[in-house]
């Protein structure tokens, strides 16, 4: 590679390694799996040892992790909170080793599994726990104290007199048990699942709200003390076993070896009986043990030169591709699914996995009878990766035309890879169209959340969203755990949902691409929901910051059949169908607001209404135009574009004094 071609790609890397960083450390929603970002990462960091004339410090390969974020107090590390150097062969294990003999003549080691989570810093005062953070640059980090206060295996006191400070380095992780449930229910409940246990862990503890980190069934691991005042250790072995001592939970494995053929083998065990371990593993960790020596080896401005993390591969493998099943999920989504000759996986049978939509086939280019290549990612859920041999079928697999579930012609939105049924009705989406009907921003039935649906539905008792105007209290009390005066509450929520007005009504049916803002100005713009219905597509389109494709959604979803049955039965049922005519004021005349994040006391959705009833707009962008960006918890890109920009940030509190003026 010539200098100018490697300067190219130089930069290329940094941008990449740069936004995909960002999406792992800081906004928890990575795109690559740890393989390919680790590759990407490598790459980058040969070509600048190749060609040390375009390193810059500013390359993503001089700093450790991300930054901190501003929705949290920082903290500063006294101790850094550094990374270690990645390998991913035996090797360069053995390279490891003979660098470090070079400065200790006979080094002891100590190898543990590397645990894939969000690393921490929990600090005790006199044995009372008083302060906990997260790694974030190594440098600065987030106070998360109340947050990690909910997880019940960090303990809240210690008794140790003698030592006045310690802190302690952990990784906070999710089990793969819990991480399943978790996923399971955000897919029940209609929302984007979290792709691995990590993201799981990192977003949940990075949450504002410390009830919805204590729901998230955290754990942590302790693997390192990075101060204490009162005591002091010879090795990283004896200080494992000190702070295990005092309740705190470390490592289940962190073996010692005096010569790195022994900590190689203990590595490749680890490896081998990863899938037994009740929480995720991406590697293993070897560290020289004794405490002096790290100190005679040092660290570069990056790295300590005494530990290395050893990254293990994704174990692929060849199957032939059975079958193609297609079912309809929670969303109207055709989900394909394939079906292959069961193979081994991380020590698991696995002989499925999801395909996701017909663009993705088309990339791999597959089809029944095929060979294909599969592998596990994050040890946890198989991907197809790539066609290895094309079988005795020509072409590509076609999704069906028709919704498999009730033989609606199933339709693709021209800005969407997935293939949908647009039937509300249709019984493969029945308890994720309930648990939208009946949520908070929609008919705001109190008491009626996933479990309770799920077993109305399971019951028999519902079967369509008018459905739930026709449940009896003995309906209710019949579900374990529920009384006599939990089923009241409900039915009085139930009724009193029935005057919530139009607006909530056109949201709560869940058409495609008609969100609560759009509901709203449906409901002012028509008055009643007989006036909407025979509305066509160009009275739809002249309305202001309405498109074809709402229009398009609005007009495919009242014409079927089905729809309209619903409708009459909500009216039977005393369902107010019309619209309640709101004051409205020019104080937020002329300005345009966007949202981001998550508020303390309201949904965005409120906050819009107050906007929009004041003369203001709402937009979904941030641009030089924006007047105002109200910013909540976990406020992501839309608060950096802010900021770039120069645009005015708001919180609710600063909003609602706006709002009274």
């Amino acid at each position: 590679m010539d200098k100018t071609t490697a300067e190219k790609r130089i930069n290329e890397l940094r941008d990449l390694v740069r936004y995909h960083s960002r999406l792992y450390y800081e906004l928890d929603a990575p795109e690559l799996d740890d393989y390919e970002y680790d590759m990407l990462y490598h790459e980058l960091l040969d070509l600048e040892l190749e060609y040390p004339e375009f390193q810059s410090e500013d390359s993503p390969t001089q700093k450790v992790g991300g930054a901190a974020s501003l929705k949290f107090e920082p903290v500063q590390h006294i101790v850094q909170m550094g990374s270690l150097q990645d390998v991913f062969s035996y090797e360069e294990l053995f390279e490891f080793d003979g660098r470090v003999r070079s400065v200790i003549e006979k080094p002891e080691y100590v190898v543990e599994p590397k645990i894939d989570g969000l690393s921490v810093s929990l600090e005790y005062r006199n044995g009372i726990f008083v302060r906990g953070s997260t790694r974030g640059d190594g440098f600065v980090g987030e106070d998360v104290t109340h947050n990690l206060l909910t997880i019940a295996s960090i303990p809240k006191k210690i008794d140790c007199p003698e030592v006045s400070y310690l802190e302690l380095r952990g990784e906070v992780y999710i089990s793969k048990e819990t991480f399943k449930k978790l996923v399971d229910a955000q897919e029940l409940a209609g929302e984007k699942p979290f792709k691995n246990p990590r993201n799981a862990a990192a977003g949940s503890l990075r949450q504002k709200d410390p009830r919805i980190s204590a729901k998230r069934g955290l754990d942590i691991f302790i693997f390192n003390i990075q101060q204490c005042e009162g005591k002091t250790f010879a090795s990283h072995s004896e200080s494992l076993d000190f702070v295990k001592s005092l309740g705190f939970p470390v490592s289940v494995l962190y073996n010692r070896y005096s010569n790195i053929h022994e900590a190689v083998e203990n590595i490749k065990y680890i490896g081998e009986n990863r899938e037994n371990f009740t929480f995720d593993i991406d590697g293993a960790v070897i560290k020289v043990n004794n405490l002096l020596e790290r100190e005679q080896l040092g660290s570069t401005a990056k790295y300590p030169k005494w530990a290395v993390a050893f990254k293990y591969p994704p174990e692929e493998k060849i199957t032939t591709l059975l079958d193609i099943e297609v079912k309809v999920g929670r969303t109207g989504a055709l989900t394909p699914t394939a079906v292959f000759e069961p193979i081994q996986l991380a020590g698991t049978s696995v002989s499925r996995a999801v395909l996701h939509n017909q663009d993705f086939i088309d990339s791999k280019n597959i089809n029944i009878g095929d060979s294909i290549i599969v592998r596990k990612a994050g040890e946890i859920i198989p991907e197809v990766v790539a066609l290895a041999a094309k079988g005795p079928k020509e072409g590509t697999f076609k999704l069906p035309e028709h919704c498999p579930a009730c033989g609606t012609k199933a339709v693709r939105e021209a800005d969407e890879a997935v293939l949908r049924c647009p039937n509300p009705n249709c019984p493969a989406q029945l308890l994720r169209s309930l648990i939208h009907f009946a949520s908070r921003d929609a008919m705001d039935i109190d008491g009626m959340g996933p479990a309770i649906l799920s077993m109305l539905v399971e019951k028999g008792i519902i079967k369509s969203q008018a459905d739930i105007y026709t449940i009896k209290a003995e309906d209710i009390s019949s579900i374990e755990r529920m009384g006599a005066k939990s089923a009241a509450n409900l039915i009085s929520a139930i009724e009193k949902s029935k005057s919530a007005g139009l607006a909530r009504l056109v949201y709560a049916l869940g058409i495609r691409n008609i969100g609560r803002k759009t509901a709203d100005i449906l409901a002012e713009r028509f008055g009643s929901i007989d006036e909407l219905m025979a509305a066509d597509f160009d009275e739809l389109c002249s309305i202001d910051g309405f498109g074809d494709v709402m229009a398009k959604s609005l007009i495919d979803y009242f014409t079927l059949e089905q729809s309209k049955v619903l409708i009459e039965k909500l009216r039977g049922f005393g369902i107010d169908l019309t619209a309640e005519k709101k004051e409205k004021t020019d104080i937020f005349a002329g300005l345009t607001f966007v949202l981001t994040g998550t508020l303390p006391t309201m949904t965005r959705n409120e906050a819009s209404d107050i906007i929009i009833a004041n003369g203001g707009k709402v937009s979904s962008s941030v641009s030089k135009k924006t007047s105002f960006v109200l910013a909540g918890e976990e406020a992501g890109s839309k608060l950096t574009k802010a900021q770039s920009l120069g645009v005015k940030i708001i919180d609710e509190n600063e909003f609602l004094e706006m709002v009274k003026q």
